[in-house]
C-alpha cells in the first residue's frame, strides 16, 4: 500500500520525483524519502509525515542528480518513524531500496544475516531485503541485477522494489511480486511507478512488469526484463488512457467531492457502448465470450473487499432477481482461510477497484486452483487482476484518488446491475418487457445523480453541522438499499472517525434498538419499495425512543419526511437501481460532517488507497 516512484534520464530527478510522491500519496502517508545519485554519491532523505514534511527537510539538502527513488510510506513493519522510513541502506550505504509489500520470511532471513556480522537500524522488513541483496552481491561476486535476483529467489511474501547503487550511477534495478510496477517510456528517459498517475504527465507509454519480473533500467538502453528464474521477457508497451486532469482538483477543495460530482459522468463512461437505449440492448463483451458458461452456472461466488464487497451484495440482490442464480457473496480476507467448496461450474466474480488487492488476488489464486471460471470487475487498466482472470469488465471511471470510494462503487453496481440483467434476458427468467424497462431506466440513472448533486450538496452541508457532536451513528436499510446502509457507515467512519454501524432496518430491534436515544442519529433509507411498509414502522420504533432520524426518500414522499428530523429525497427508479441515486446522500453526508470536523478527507488516519497486503 505504499508508494514507489523512480526517474533516470537527464532531467533533474528531484523534482519529478517529488511530484510522483504527491500523486501516489493516496497509497500512503506516514513517511516519505527519497534517494539521489549525483556521480558517485548516493544521498538519502527522509522524514516521518507527509510528502510536504520531507520537501520542508530537503529544502536545505543537496537534491542534484538525475537518477533517483522515492516512498511514500503505509506502514506495516515498524511504526512511523524517519528510521523506518524508505529508501534503507544497506550495510556500507553502496545501496538503497524502496519497497512495497511485505517480506513474510524476513526474520528468518534477518538472523542469517546477523549471524554473517550485519546490524540492522530500522524495524524493518525492507531493511533486511536491502541488506540481503548486498550480502548477495559480495558473497557471490555478482552485478546488481543478479544480486536482486538471488535475493528475491529466498524471498517469501509480496514486493514491489526499486533498487539504486552508489557506484553505478546509470542504473536502477526494480522487481514486483503481488504488488503494483509500471514503467513509463520517454525519449532518452525512464519513470517508474506504483501506478501511473506519476507518469502520465512525461509519457503515455508504458510497460506494466509482471510478477517474479525483474527490470533493470539503464540509462540510453533499452530496458531489459527477465524472471527470477532467469527467463527474459519481452517489455510489452501499452498507452495509457488516462489524462493529466484526471489527476487534478479541478477547483474542488478535495479528491473526494470531485469525485462524489464526476458520478454523472463516470456512469455515463461505464454504460457507454453497453447500454444501448435506441437497440434495446446491453452488451458486455465479457459476457458474451462466455456466455454458456454464465448460463449453465449452478452458482456464482463474489468476493471483494470493503467498498467493493458492499457492491457485491447488491450484485447478489440483483443477480438472484433477475438472472435466478444463487449467489454467495465473500470476504476475500477470509474466502481462503475457511476452506471453501468451489466447483468447476462455479462462476468466481472478483471485484477490486485497483486491481491490486491481495486478498483479492489470493482468492482468485485459489478459485482457478478449483477450474472455476473467474470474472473480473476492475478499474485500473493493465492491473493484476484483469491479467488474472479469464474475462472481466472494466469500470472506466478514471484515477479515483480519494481514499474513500465514490465513483468506484457506483460503477461497481452499475456492472453488476447491467450482467443480472443480461443474463435474465439471455436465460429467459425476465420478460422483454422489463427487460427494456429497466435498460431504459438504467439510461437515466445519470442525470438522476446529476439531479440529487444539484439539489441536495448544500442542504447537506448544512444538515452535517448539526451532527459532529455525534460519536456513534446508525445506517438502516432493506432489501437494496440494506447494502448502502453498510455503504454509508463505512464511509462515515473512514473520513470522520464516527463510529458507526449500517443493519437491515428489521434487524435493529434484536439488539441495536438499545442504542436509541436523543444523542444517536439514525440515517434510514427508506425509498419506495415492497419493503417500504415495514421501513415505515421500524421508523415509528426509532422515533418513539427519542431518535434522531435522517431519511433519504423518493420524492414526493410525505409519510416518512413527517417522521424525520431531516429528510432527503431522491428520484423514483427500479429498486434494483436505487442503490445508485441512495447512496449519493450518504457519500454527501460523510464528506460534510469530515469537513465539518476538520478531518483529512482525502487522507485519513491509518488508511491507504490500494491494499497490495494481507
Amino acid at each position: 500500500m505504499c508508494g514507489i516512484v523512480g526517474y533516470i534520464g537527464n532531467r533533474q530527478a528531484y523534482p519529478i520525483l517529488i511530484k510522483g510522491l504527491h500523486r501516489l500519496e493516496y497509497r500512503g502517508y506516514d513517511s516519505a524519502g527519497i534517494a539521489l545519485i549525483d556521480h558517485d554519491h548516493l544521498k538519502v532523505y527522509k522524514t516521518k509525515g507527509k510528502v510536504s514534511e520531507l520537501e520542508l527537510f530537503a529544502q536545505q539538502k543537496d537534491i542534484t542528480g538525475t537518477i533517483g527513488i522515492a516512498h511514500t510510506r503505509w506502514a506495516t513493519h515498524g511504526e512511523p518513524t524517519q528510521t523506518n522510513a524508505h529508501p534503507h541502506f544497506s550495510q556500507t550505504e553502496e545501496i538503497a531500496i524502496i519497497h512495497n509489500g511485505i517480506i513474510e520470511n524476513y526474520s528468518v532471513l534477518k538472523e542469517g544475516l546477523i549471524k554473517e556480522g550485519y546490524t540492522f537500524q530500522s524495524q524493518t522488513d525492507t531493511e533486511v531485503l536491502v541488506q540481503l541483496i548486498e550480502y548477495m552481491k559480495k558473497s557471490n561476486g555478482t552485478d546488481l541485477p543478479t544480486a536482486v535476483q538471488l535475493a528475491l529467489n529466498e524471498v517469501v511474501g509480496a514486493y514491489a522494489i526499486a533498487v539504486l547503487e552508489r557506484n553505478n550511477p546509470d542504473m536502477i534495478v526494480a522487481a514486483r511480486k503481488g504488488s503494483p510496477l509500471v514503467i513509463g517510456i520517454g525519449e532518452d528517459e525512464y519513470f517508474i511507478g506504483s501506478d501511473a498517475t506519476p507518469i502520465i504527465e512525461f509519457t503515455d507509454q508504458v510497460t506494466y512488469i509482471g510478477d517474479e519480473e525483474i527490470v533493470t533500467i539503464q540509462r540510453n538502453k533499452p530496458l531489459r526484463i527477465r524472471t527470477i528464474g532467469n527467463i527474459d521477457k519481452t517489455p510489452e508497451i501499452q498507452k495509457l488512457e488516462m489524462t493529466l486532469n484526471q489527476l487534478e482538483k479541478g477547483g474542488y477543495p478535495h479528491f473526494m467531492l470531485k469525485e462524489i460530482f464526476e458520478q454523472p459522468q463516470t456512469l455515463s463512461d461505464c454504460m457507454r457502448g453497453r447500454v444501448n437505449v435506441d437497440s434495446d440492448n446491453i452488451t458486455l463483451a465479457g459476457f458474451i465470450d462466455n456466455k454458456e458458461k454464465f448460463l449453465k452456472a449452478k452458482r456464482i461466488i463474489i468476493t471483494a473487499c470493503g467498498t467493493s464487497w458492499h457492491a457485491a451484495q447488491i450484485g447478489m440482490y440483483a443477480i438472484e432477481e433477475y438472472a435466478r442464480i444463487p449467489v454467495e457473496v465473500e470476504y476475500s480476507s477470509e474466502f481462503r482461510y475457511r476452506k471453501p467448496v468451489i466447483n468447476k461450474d462455479d462462476i468466481v466474480i472478483a471485484i477490486s477497484q485497483s486491481g491490486e488487492t491481495a486478498d483479492t488476488l489470493a482468492a482468485i489464486e485459489l478459485a482457478k486452483q478449483q477450474e472455476a471460471f473467474i470474472f473480473g470487475i476492475c478499474n485500473v487498466v493493465g492491473s493484476s487482476i484483469p491479467r488474472k482472470t479469464h474475462s472481466g469488465c472494466y469500470t472506466h471511471v478514471g484515477p479515483e484518488i480519494g481514499v474513500a470510494s465514490t465513483k468506484a462503487f457506483t460503477a461497481q453496481v452499475t456492472v453488476l446491475t447491467m450482467l443480472a440483467i443480461l443474463i435474465g434476458k439471455e436465460k429467459g427468467t425476465i420478460s422483454h418487457d422489463e427487460y427494456l424497462r429497466l435498460i431504459r431506466e438504467l439510461s437515466l440513472i445519470p442525470d438522476k445523480v446529476s439531479e440529487i448533486l444539484q439539489k441536495s450538496d448544500q442542504m447537506i452541508a448544512e444538515l452535517s453541522k448539526s451532527f459532529t457532536y455525534a460519536s456513534n451513528c446508525i445506517y438502516l436499510g432493506r432489501g437494496y438499499n440494506f447494502p448502502v446502509a453498510l455503504e454509508g457507515a463505512l464511509k462515515l467512519k473512514e473520513i470522520s472517525y464516527i463510529h458507526a454501524e449500517g443493519y437491515p432496518a428489521a434487524e435493529m430491534k434484536h439488539g441495536a434498538i438499545a442504542l436509541i436515544s436523543n444523542e444517536m442519529p439514525v440515517v434510514v433509507i427508506a425509498t419506495q419499495s415492497d419493503t417500504y411498509e415495514k421501513v415505515t414502522s421500524n421508523i415509528q420504533e426509532i422515533k418513539a425512543r427519542k431518535g434522531r432520524i435522517i431519511s433519504v426518500v423518493t420524492e414526493g414522499d410525505t409519510q416518512v419526511r413527517d417522521l424525520s428530523t431531516f429528510c432527503i429525497e431522491v428520484p423514483k427508479t427500479e429498486p434494483c437501481l436505487t442503490p445508485l441515486l441512495s447512496v449519493i446522500p450518504l457519500q454527501l453526508l460523510a464528506y460534510h460532517i469530515a469537513v465539518v470536523k476538520g478531518c483529512d478527507v482525502d487522507q485519513p488516519r491509518n488508511l491507504a488507497k490500494s491494499v497490495t497486503v494481507e
